[in-house]
């Protein structure tokens, strides 16, 4: 299954919700945004979000600094 993560392709082996993959990444999850197709999608559904063939990600990271 192929999906699209900031402008570049990525293979996963089997479904996963967002929440699972961006926990795979070893991601900050209270410092990320995420675009799924187009849309934000808010925290509280990424457990239920099942990611498919063809998904587009953008996940963004907040970062402090002045």
């Amino acid at each position: 299954m192929n999906i699209t993560l900031n402008g570049q392709s990525e293979a996963l082996t089997a479904p996963c919700s967002l929440y699972d993959f961006l926990l795979e990444r070893n991601l900050e999850l209270s410092k990320v945004i995420v675009e799924h197709n187009g849309n934000i999608i808010p925290q509280a559904d990424w457990h239920t979000l099942l990611l498919k063939e063809q998904d587009s990600l953008e996940v963004l990271r907040f970062v402090g600094g002045g």
